[in-house]
């Protein structure tokens, strides 16, 4: 009985482990099933969790576009940069012979520390760490040029090696760094812009990364006849400014030597074309350098960002609106020194004793307050004023391709506040929208607005993706009030005794307009009375006659107020943009001394009588055009103010007779053609190289010739 007992027992286990092997199997197939039919298994992918393990994704790294000047002249690009690392772990040597780690860390930083300026100690604090495979060394080993790796690879030090990355570099420095602004690199290798061009144009500058995908080993490299898919980079676009470098040069050349004579606290200067608004050039100083950011004490470009009281220079502005609104009369006359405003304000002349009775023409020129006031009073009201000044582009931006550009304010409502925005004080504006402005009297009228970029390039196909044109805005004035603003800014500049004769230069040809704002308690208690707590500004146009570029400039806090050095500067560069231009200009030479004339009528004088009454007064170089013996014509016409480094043109007969005019300043030569007869074509800027005569037109090919100033 008892074995029949152990028998049935044996039978009751066996039905158990055949039933729980059942069980286990079913669970084992359904789980069989679920992980071949679910693509997720308790949160986990495992579509991507195995693709993760056999695939790699490397990136594709897209080229940053350059940066070029009208000259082409590289302002920014993406150069190699190195980063040194030493290979620390002696496994990786598998031939002594050829050791591929770092075997005498003595030697090796005795030898780097030469290269890269520091201790050897420093060196070996990196080379004695214990337990990594390499090591970098901090800053001292990042970003080495070529020459830095060169030198480096020549001492032949085992173990050590070079990480390559691109890094962005401007290889003029401080050359308009507020307008090309910066890129800096993150961790991962990626460039981007923080400033400037740098940051408006980023996108179209960075492109776009691609990435190559592939099966890969268990060491990690690609498996042979295994597919791959590739997406290439898109290269960024190429970016070609308006700006030409050798202008651009000038204005930067002479805001330093402002700040190395005189001081200031910032200072901005604006060249633009005249007939199209392209910049040309523009400089905000103090600068600093793009490559190492260094000197940076503020981020906002003072050209753009920064609005300010601009002083006078809205003068202009407010003339043009009574121009316009039909209720100017140049003849009418006040009495200039102060005024009382009906709340009691007394405003007054920068002369306070005024200049008696005078009109509103000589007003300008003297720069009078209150010939404002008394124009505004008289004829106008917040809502003519308000209304005419937006449509010059005030208290908005005006588009110009760089970020963070400030509209400005036009707040003004009760009697006191509108007068000062007449002169240009309780209202905000910003050097680019006073270019913009000016561009009406350059342009009959009519508006264009500034632009900074000529074109953009497809690197890769060499096609231009966009152009930069002249775009035209509204007409704001008519002729007649252009002709008469410039005749007004004419005798700011030239007249005897005018508020702005300290920027005449000999030829007479800049007009303009001068501004001196008080800058504003940042605690709301009126304005700071200090000396040197002003901004002065300079809107000036030349030549008068046909206009070829506008130039604005401000600075603020100059050393004891002194308008000396915005003098000098828009001096300076006036003078080597029309040697540039191919312009007759006045020597600066002092060892050479520049002698006057004012030139007299000698039409129906014999050309001997001529020229010995020239001789006489210094100006010997005359030239006589045609065979005749008495001039029938001549340039400069009489009363022409001349200095002893001009050409004189005498006229005595009919002829169409050209001289050899190669070497000719464009001016001269356009003169003396006039003198002559024909018409001209033009193609380039500077001195006459070639001219090609063609009936009666003369094609004057001309290239420009660099001229440094000072230092």
């Amino acid at each position: 009985m008892r074995k029949k007992k152990r028998k049935n027992n044996g039978v009751k286990y066996s039905f158990l482990v055949i039933m729980f092997s059942l069980f286990l199997f079913g669970v084992m197939t359904y789980r069989m099933f679920e992980l071949s039919c679910s693509k997720k298994i308790d949160g986990t992918n495992l579509q991507k969790l195995a693709s993760k393990r056999t695939m790699r994704t490397e990136t594709i790294k897209a080229e940053r576009g350059t940066i070029y000047s009208n000259n082409n002249d590289v302002l920014a690009q993406n150069v190699s940069s190195y980063t040194l690392i030493a290979y620390l772990d002696p496994k990786r040597t598998t031939n002594k012979e050829n050791p591929q780690h770092v075997v005498d860390k003595e030697m090796t930083a005795e030898k780097l520390s030469s290269v890269l300026g520091t201790s050897k100690d420093e060196i070996l604090k990196y080379l004695n760490k214990e337990g990594v495979y390499q090591t970098e060394f901090g800053k001292i080993g990042r970003n080495l040029s070529e020459l830095d790796k060169a030198k480096i690879e020549e001492l032949k030090l085992p173990g050590i090696d070079f990480i390559e990355k691109s890094k962005r570099y401007y290889p003029k420095g401080n050359f308009m760094s507020y307008t090309l602004g910066y890129a800096t690199e993150d961790d991962e290798g990626n460039i981007s812009g923080k400033m400037g061009l740098e940051l408006y144009y980023d996108k179209i500058l960075k492109g776009e990364d691609g990435k190559r995908t592939y099966q890969k080993d268990l060491r990690g490299y690609k498996i042979s006849g295994t597919k791959e898919y590739t997406k290439d980079a898109v290269n960024g676009k190429d970016i070609y400014l308006t700006i030409d470098s050798n202008v651009q040069f000038f204005i930067e050349q002479a805001l330093k030597k402002a700040k190395d004579e005189y001081g200031y606290e910032w200072v901005t200067m604006v060249v633009a074309d005249a007939k199209t608004g392209a910049i040309l050039g523009m400089s905000s100083n103090p600068n600093f350098d793009p490559n190492t950011r260094e000197g940076i004490t503020n981020y906002l470009d003072h050209t753009i960002s920064s609005p300010y009281e601009p002083g006078s220079t809205m003068k202009t502005f407010t003339y043009m609106a009574a121009m316009e609104a039909g209720v100017y009369d140049g003849s009418e006359t006040y009495h200039s020194g102060t005024y009382t405003t009906s709340d009691g304000t007394v405003i007054g002349d920068w002369n306070r004793n005024g200049w008696g009775d005078i009109t509103f023409d000589r007003g300008y020129a003297m720069s009078s307050n209150v010939g404002i006031i008394n124009l505004i009073h008289r004829h106008m009201n917040s809502g003519m004023l308000r209304s005419y000044f937006r449509k010059l582009g005030f208290g908005r931006k005006t588009g110009i391709q760089l970020p963070n550009e400030a509209k400005g304010s036009l707040n003004f409502k009760y009697e006191t506040e509108i007068f000062n925005a007449g002169f240009g004080q309780g209202i905000t504006t910003t050097p680019m929208q006073n270019i913009q402005a000016l561009t009406s009297l350059t342009n009959d009228g009519v508006i264009m607005k500034p632009y900074l970029v000529k074109k953009i390039v497809d690197k890769d196909t060499g096609e231009a993706i966009y152009k930069g044109e002249k775009k035209e805005g509204e007409r704001v004035a008519s002729d007649a009030t252009v002709t008469k603003m410039r005749s007004l800014m004419n005798d700011a500049v030239n007249s005897e005794g005018a508020a702005a004769s300290a920027y005449a230069i000999p030829s007479g040809e800049l007009i303009g307009k001068t501004g001196t704002a008080q800058i504003a308690d940042q605690n709301g208690s009126g304005y700071l009375t200090g000396k040197s707590d002003i901004i002065s500004s300079f809107a000036g146009i030349y030549p008068k006659d046909n206009p070829e570029i506008i130039i604005y400039t401000s600075m603020s806090r100059p050393t004891n107020g002194s308008q000396r050095p915005l003098i000098n500067a828009v001096k300076e560069v006036l003078s080597n943009i029309a040697k540039y231009y191919g312009e007759t200009v006045e020597e600066t030479d002092t060892t050479d001394k520049v002698t006057y004339y004012k030139m007299k009528s000698f039409v129906n004088e014999t050309v001997d009588k001529a020229k010995t009454t020239l001789n006489s007064n210094g100006i010997n170089d005359v030239t006589v055009l045609g065979h005749g013996t008495n001039v029938i014509n001549e340039y400069p016409e009489a009363e022409s103010k001349i200095n002893n480094k001009d050409k004189v043109f005498l006229l005595t007969d009919d002829t169409k007779e050209i001289p050899d005019i190669k070497g000719y300043s464009r001016s001269d030569a356009e003169h003396l053609l006039n003198l002559l007869g024909y018409k001209i074509v033009i193609n380039g800027k500077g001195y006459v190289t070639d001219y090609i005569i063609n009936g009666d037109t003369v094609t004057l090919n001309l290239n420009p010739k660099f001229v440094e100033s000072g230092e």
